[in-house]
């Protein structure tokens, strides 16, 4: 039986790790905003003002940390960890430098068929079938998604013309064993997608007591007979992905914006 942890963890996050001539004094923007497809992480740094601050250090491979600007206003911009443990390490690094609010998005499957590919999935609970969450969140086999800025998202996807489901959401650590049998269980439960951080990226936030939205955009369906891959490889439908991006960012902005009226 796998049960939370209690008290203080005994290796603590000291932040992001800096390389020779990067300030390792710096205060990262307070939102942030990581993506898991690299495409769409390195179209941002093409495209956007950002600066490199850093790295995220995993046991053999790195990811840059970026300080960018969109619309003059200032965030952190990371490409997430694919998998619970990943993207758990990466809040955790990114809080402990000064971030308090994370949106992060990027693809999913879908267990019905009736969702358009690349349209926007909003999770309002998932179903936890890893183990990360465990350690952070007390043992139930469903958490909460999304409590704050899910009427604020919606206003966007409307305003930027985006089909959209809201719906549970199953968070797996072994996507080759999605079976037949699982699937089906899900969908009997009616589970819109399936994905590998949802749940932890709720348990973890709560946790730390962080602020945080996390949605998809629609790829491969398991609600057929065999696999169909649809966008799932990353350059498939790059320009509506690109456009997913935007929303990232524009409900960066509404957040910031609220912030400043609280205070």
């Amino acid at each position: 039986m796998i049960k939370i942890g209690k008290g203080e963890p005994f290796i603590k996050p000291t932040g992001i790790r800096f390389k020779q001539g990067q300030d390792p004094n710096i205060k990262l923007p307070k939102v942030a905003i990581g993506v898991f497809s690299h495409y769409l992480f390195y179209d941002v740094v093409e495209k956007f003002k950002c600066k490199e601050v850093g790295i995220i250090i995993n046991a053999n491979f790195e990811r840059n940390v970026y300080i960018l600007n969109y619309k003059g206003q200032l965030f952190t911009f990371f490409m997430a960890g694919v998998g619970a443990p990943a993207i758990a390490a990466d809040i955790e690094e990114l809080h402990a430098q000064g971030v308090e609010k994370v949106i992060i998005f990027g693809n999913c499957g879908v267990l019905d068929s009736s969702i358009k590919d690349c349209s926007i999935i909003i999770p309002n609970m998932a179903y936890r079938d890893e183990g990360t969450s465990y350690h952070y969140a007390e043992e139930s086999d469903s958490i909460e998604v999304n409590q704050k800025y899910k009427d604020e998202f919606i206003e966007l996807l409307k305003t930027f013309n985006f089909d959209y489901t809201i719906g549970a959401t199953w968070t797996t650590d072994a996507f080759y064993r999605e079976t037949t049998d699982k699937i089906q269980q899900y969908k009997n439960l009616d589970v819109k997608t399936v994905e590998m951080e949802g749940a932890t990226i709720a348990a973890v936030c709560r946790c730390l007591g962080m602020d945080y939205f996390t949605f998809y955009y629609a790829g491969d369906n398991l609600d057929t007979v065999e696999w169909d891959e649809r966008s799932l490889s990353g350059l498939v439908n790059i320009d509506k992905k690109k456009e997913v991006t935007i929303l990232a960012f524009e409900l960066a902005m509404k957040i910031i914006s609220m912030d400043t009226e609280l205070e």
